[in-house]
Order: C-alpha cells, then sequence, then structure tokens
C-alpha cells in the first residue's frame, strides 16, 4: 500500500535513439523498431516475391521446409510450389491491399493441407505472402448477425463492454477476455471481463502507460488484430536480412506471423499467459482501448475467426462512438435549455446572473461540478462549494498567466501551483471557461479532492526488477494487486466535460456580450470603458441608434465589413447580405414594429466568397413604444455547415461504398455475407444517427467520418471474407 499526491504514472522520458528491434531494454523500448522484427512466429512461413512475376526474394528461413519444397526457394516464381497459389496471387494484383491483407483459401504441390495465405504489399515494395495451415472453420454468419445485434441494443459503455467480452470469449474461446480502455495519460483500465472460474478477476485493475509503448500503439491503429500462438516460439529469421527490392528491413507492421518484441513476451511470461489475441477499438480516429484475449496455453486461431473479430471491433468501436455522442449531446441539451433561461432572464428583468446562480444545479450538475464562480467586471458571483475571495483571486492571476486556451483544466491545481495545495478540499479540480478577451473573466468550475485507492496490476512504480545478472533488467514480475492511494486530485474532467463546459462559457460569454451592448446604450457615461470591451468581442458586433446609425462595430465585424469606409447606418449593412431583399425586410420589422430577428443568412466575405452566419439582431427599448437602439450580433455557422455537408457525405457514402448490396446473388454464401453487410450498414446508421444529435458540431465530421471509413473497412473484410470463402477472382463492380 502507498499514499501518494501524483494522479498518475509519468511516462518514461524517450531517448533520441531507436533501438533495432529484439535490441531495446527498458530504457529505451519506446522507441524499439518493433515493426521491422526481421522474423516470424514458427507456424507458418513468409515469402516476399517481386511483382509482376511473383519471383520469391525473401523468405522465412523454414519457408522451404513448411511447404515440402525441395531444393532452393529464392529467386523461384510461385508457380514452381505448384497448386493454385500462384494463380490466386495474380488474381489481386491489382487490387488494393495496401491497409488491409486479403486472404486466400490455397493449395500447393507435395503438401496434403490446404493453406491460409494473407497478401499485402509493404513500404517500401513487393508483395508479402503469408501461409498457415488452414483450420477448418464453422459457418459464423449466424453467429455475426446475433452478436451485431446485440451490439447495437446496448444503452450504456458498460453494458457495451460487458456485452463485448461475452461475444469474443464465445467466439474465440480464450481463457480470459478483457475490455480494457485507456484514459487522457495513456493508462489503461479493465472495464469488463470474461474469464474461466479458475482465474484470478482482473477486473477494475489499471495498468500504467508504460505497459504498451507508443510505438506499439500507433501499430494497433494499423494493424487492427494481433495473435500470438505459442509466447515459447523460437523465432524464424528472414533471409536475406534485408528486402532485395527496397534495400532495408522489411516493413512488417500489417504482418499476421510477425516476431513480437522480446520485452512484450517476457511480460506475458511474468504474468503466466501462454497464447494471446489482441483487437483494437478505434473511436474518432484514436485508439480508445482494446480487446486483450488470453489464454494459458498455446491457441491458434483461424483466419475466419480472425476476420470476425475485427469485425466486431469495428463495430464495438462504432458503438461507442455513438454511446459517447449521445451523452455529450444530453449534456448539451442542458446547456441550451441555460442559455434560453439567460436570454429570457434579460428581456425580462435583466438578470441573467439570476438565472445562473439562483439554481446553481443549472451549470454545476451538466459538468458534475461542487462550485463555481463567475469573474467579471472586477466582480465575482459564485454558487456551491468554492475558495475564499482571496484565493479565489489568486486562481484568477494563475489562470491569466496560462497560454490562451478555450478552456483550461487540471484535476490537480495543486500539482500545477503549490499554493494551492490547501485548497484541495474544494478545489482539487479546477476548469475555466474564458468569458471575454479581457484578462480576468472566467467562468470557473471546482471538484473537491477526491481520496480513493487506485487498484493496479502490479505496482506501476516498480516496472522493472534485475535478475540474476545485476546489469540485466526486465519487466516486472508480479502483477498482484498493488493499491494506491491518491490525493490532492479531483475526479478527472472528462472530454465530455470539456465539450460542455466550453459549450456554456460559449453561451454566457454571448450574454455578456449582449448585456454590455444593452449597456453601452443605456450608460453614455461608460462608452469608453464598455465599447472596448465590446471591440474585443471574438463575434461580429454592430450597435446602432433608435435613428439606425451605427454607434460602435467591433473589430470582428470589420473584418466581416469591408466595404472601404466606416458602416454609417444599417442600411449600408444591406450589401453584405447575399439575401439582400430579406434583411430590408427584417431591418423594417426590426426598426419599425420593434421585432427581434433570428435566422441563419448567407454573407459575402472580403475574399470573395460567401459564409454562413446566425443573425441576433434585437431592439433595446426603454418603454414598450420607444426604443433606445438595436444590436446585432453575427455568429458564424461554417462549423455548423461542415457537419451538415458531413451528414449528407455519410449518406451518400454509405450507399456508394458497399456495392455488395447490390450485386447478383450467386449462391447461399453470397446471401449470408450481404446479410451481414446488411447488419454492419445497419449499426453504423443507428450510430451516425446518435452523432448527428450531439449538438457539439465541430465534432460531428470527424466522428461521421471515423463511422464511414470502419465500415468501409468492415465491407472489405466482408469481401474478403467472400472471395476466401471459394472464389478465385474478386468481383467486378
Amino acid at each position: 500500500m502507498a499514499t501518494t499526491p501524483r494522479a498518475h504514472v509519468a511516462p518514461t522520458a524517450l531517448p533520441s535513439a531507436s533501438p533495432a528491434f529484439g535490441q531495446a531494454d527498458l530504457s529505451n523500448c519506446e522507441q524499439e523498431q518493433i515493426h521491422l522484427a526481421g522474423s516470424i512466429q514458427p507456424h507458418g512461413a513468409l515469402l516476399l516475391v517481386r511483382e509482376p512475376d511473383l519471383v520469391v526474394v525473401q523468405a522465412s528461413a523454414n519457408a522451404a521446409q513448411f511447404l515440402h519444397f525441395e531444393g532452393e526457394l529464392l529467386g523461384k516464381p510461385l508457380d514452381d510450389l505448384g497448386g493454385n497459389l500462384a494463380q490466386l496471387v495474380r488474381s489481386h494484383l491489382e487490387d488494393d491491399i495496401e491497409r488491409i491483407p486479403v486472404a486466400v483459401r490455397c493449395r500447393v504441390n507435395h503438401l496434403s493441407s490446404e493453406l491460409d495465405g494473407s497478401l499485402h504489399r509493404p513500404a517500401g515494395g513487393g508483395l508479402i505472402v503469408e501461409l498457415e495451415i488452414a483450420a477448418r472453420a464453422a459457418d459464423l454468419s449466424a453467429f455475426v448477425c446475433e452478436a451485431l445485434r446485440r451490439i447495437s441494443m446496448t444503452s450504456s459503455l458498460q453494458a457495451l463492454s460487458d456485452e463485448t467480452a461475452k461475444i469474443l470469449k464465445d467466439l474465440a474461446g480464450y481463457d480470459r477476455v478483457m475490455v480494457y480502455r485507456f484514459d487522457e495519460d495513456g493508462h489503461g483500465e479493465v472495464l469488463a471481463e470474461e474469464r474461466e472460474p479458475a482465474l484470478e478477476p482482473y477486473l477494475g485493475n489499471r495498468y500504467p502507460a508504460t505497459d504498451i509503448p507508443q510505438i506499439a500503439r500507433r501499430l494497433y491503429e494499423r494493424n487492427r488484430v494481433r495473435v500470438l500462438v505459442d509466447v515459447e516460439y523460437r523465432p524464424v529469421p528472414l533471409v536475406p536480412a534485408f528486402s532485395p527490392i527496397s534495400g532495408g528491413q522489411l516493413d512488417m507492421s500489417l504482418c499476421c506471423l510477425r516476431s513480437m518484441s522480446p520485452i512484450h513476451i517476457q511480460y506475458l511470461k511474468n504474468m503466466g499467459v501462454g497464447a494471446t489475441l489482441v483487437a483494437s477499438l478505434l473511436v474518432g480516429g484514436r485508439l480508445w482501448g482494446l480487446v486483450a484475449c488470453h489464454h494459458y496455453n498455446p491457441r491458434s486461431v483461424p483466419y475466419p475467426t480472425r476476420v470476425v473479430c475485427e469485425l466486431l471491433a469495428e463495430a464495438v468501436s462504432t458503438r461507442i462512438a455513438a454511446l459517447e455522442s449521445f451523452a455529450q449531446s444530453q449534456a448539451e441539451m442542458s446547456v441550451r435549455r441555460l442559455e434560453q433561461r439567460m436570454v429570457e432572464a434579460i428581456a425580462t428583468n435583466g438578470d441573467w446572473e439570476g438565472a445562473l446562480f439562483d439554481n446553481p444545479q443549472v451549470v454545476l450538475q451538466p459538468v458534475r461540478a461542487t462550485g463555481v464562480a463567475l469573474f467579471r467586471d472586477d466582480d465575482v458571483v459564485t454558487a456551491g462549494d468554492v475558495p475564499g475571495t482571496q484565493q479565489l483571486r489568486e486562481i484568477v492571476v494563475w489562470l491569466d498567466a496560462q497560454p490562451r486556451e478555450r478552456l483550461i483544466a487540471t484535476p490537480c491545481l495543486g500539482a500545477q501551483d503549490t499554493r494551492f495545495r490547501p485548497l484541495a478540499p474544494v478545489a482539487a479540480g479546477v476548469m475555466a471557461a474564458p468569458v471575454s478577451q479581457c484578462p480576468g473573466e472566467y467562468l470557473v468550475w471546482f471538484r473537491p479532492e477526491r481520496i480513493r485507492t487506485v487498484t493496479w496490476g502490479g505496482n506501476p512504480y516498480e516496472a522493472v526488477k534485475i535478475g540474476d545478472d545485476p546489469t540485466q533488467l526486465s519487466p516486472r514480475r508480479s502483477f498482484a494487486k498493488w493499491h494506491e492511494v491518491v490525493e490532492g486530485t479531483s475526479e478527472p474532467w472528462t472530454t465530455n466535460d470539456l465539450t460542455t463546459a466550453r459549450l456554456i462559457g460559449d453561451s454566457v460569454a454571448d450574454v455578456i456580450q449582449q448585456f454590455r451592448s444593452v449597456r453601452l446604450l443605456i450608460a453614455e457615461n461608460q462608452l469608453e470603458q464598455i465599447s472596448t470591451k465590446v471591440r474585443l468581442s471574438e463575434q461580429p458586433v454592430v450597435i446602432a441608434n433608435a435613428d439606425g446609425q451605427v454607434l460602435l462595430t467591433n473589430d470582428a465585424f470589420d473584418r466581416l465589413y469591408s466595404a472601404g469606409e466606416r458602416c454609417q447606418s444599417l442600411q449600408d449593412l444591406l450589401p453584405l447580405f447575399v439575401e439582400e431583399a430579406e434583411f430590408r425586410h427584417q431591418l423594417f420589422e426590426l426598426r419599425e414594429n420593434r421585432r427581434p430577428w433570428r435566422g441563419e443568412t448567407t454573407l459575402r466575405a472580403p475574399d470573395g466568397g460567401i459564409r454562413p452566419f446566425l443573425v441576433r439582431a434585437d431592439p433595446v427599448l426603454s418603454s414598450p413604444q420607444k426604443a433606445l437602439g438595436f444590436v446585432l450580433i453575427f455568429n458564424d455557422l461554417g462549423e455548423r455547415k461542415a457537419a451538415e455537408d458531413a451528414r449528407r457525405g455519410f449518406q451518400r457514402g454509405i450507399v456508394e461504398q458497399h456495392r455488395m448490396l447490390t450485386i447478383p446473388l450467386d449462391s447461399e454464401n453470397d446471401l449470408r455475407l450481404r446479410d451481414l453487410l446488411a447488419s454492419v450498414v445497419g449499426n453504423a446508421q443507428l450510430a451516425a444517427l446518435e452523432i448527428s444529435d450531439n449538438l457539439d458540431v465541430t465534432q460531428v465530421p470527424e466522428m461521421l467520418a471515423s463511422v464511414q471509413a470502419s465500415v468501409a473497412r468492415s465491407s472489405e473484410l466482408l469481401e474478403h471474407l467472400l472471395w476466401y470463402a471459394g472464389r478465385t477472382t474478386p468481383r467486378q463492380s
């Protein structure tokens, strides 16, 4: 047991040199070139062939023996192996196999068993052919359809994780299956687990980021399923050591037979693991987590099962994106309700701060904070549990000293500045959104210290053990539960918390801008002070008097309006609008009938282009019939329009990419595969609908692109299964 104020384990500093495969130790394993392994696991054979004549130029040392080929294999064309291997390889020479290997079921002479072949083009040229003895695999189509249904029906991240562990254990048959999520520091946590009853549970255990080097994480993003058949294997080297095509080491990033780092092998041995399968979970283009399968004896997995594992991992990743987006949209709906309350308060009694602070839960609950403070105009308003006034002002000074960002957040303020350590009972965690461009103006949330016990799978601070040779280091040998008491930190701010806080901050900034514009019209003696703050706003603003004469524009508007001279009246804005007639009508309603305007419009940009904007135009009334003036605020809708374009593009792409749904059916096998693809597409469309409901439009294009890429990858995997199941040539679209 240890007590520490640290929130996480600091990663090992990266050395400048990159050690070759097998030459790394624990001081530089982050940079080990594991994709240049130069050897394979011995349950298969690897050939590098030249295109287009398919002559073998590099091979694993066991290739001739594995294929029962007599004589020297190097320099021989694939045709010399006999059977249908060369024919099948030629049928895929025109295919795009740089990202996803394609598999074939084939035969060669002198070998009674069928072979599973995997083909892809590595960086550096040539074509890699990996061969394994084919195993008899059951028809998995019904299993996949049911698994996809179960995945799509989950309504929470925990339920999805539990279901995923059950499905993968039923599919692959490993002794232990874990769903493993990375946090913002790269540490992993076991969210769900299915295991044999005699095994010690790992559920809830955390593992330090250093257990999986960054270079390995990048490979997990490319090669989505990795299998180790036997932890005690003896690596088989490639001959020659360097590719005759590229002149360098063969890039084995996508090889299913590639040897694993000796450090990783030792790590698994220390855990008592005999075989592994790991499937990647990518969400929004980043490695979100892993499905890790452990077996305590050697275990091989046939190609169709590996493809289904990858296919299901893609479906799980898509569902994670949908669930996270739904959770975010729920929080953002509360933000919109809060914004509406503030706007209504301005219209009725001007007390928008009351709408924010009279019922503190409306601003605390969306980000799960316990205290909040608003700093503006040299004043502070608070709600909930917050530090004292002097400490609050010191925090504002600290915030002003930080690099200017849309949001500043830390779960451990005391670690950022030791002066704040005594504030941990109420303000261990701080999240601040600037509400203007002026120094000292923020909306700040607080969370108290949460003293908690973190369970690690072994002591993360003793990542190495010295063996019999004191000059040699090895991965830690103990994975017994190790408990760490973490003090001085709050519950971490999640991505959803950060996005929600940014939206609340933007809403409050808009309301403050509106309120200051009103004050500008009412309090002429404060004109200079308030107008300076209006000018600093990032939103274009126009303030006019009752006659429509422009009193003030800010820099953001001036960059938008480039008529060559100062805007004199609201009428001068007409040429700025693409829909001039509509603006003329709305301007008449605003000035003559005191009718506010909220509407989307298109403005001409100084560079000759057009840009979408939301216009908020309001009369400022001293009485129901008398206007003091008018305020127009413009909000750029470019990001929202990009999200809408992404939604439309997704719907087009989801149809165009999947020609398998419209190709003629030749067999019952085709029908099963088409049903599988229909399930994949249905799962993706459901996820896309939930993602599109996410009100943080800046995230929508990236998330939809991620879902579309996932479906495209799943489609390719299914096509490969179709080819593998009996065709010698791919379908023609």
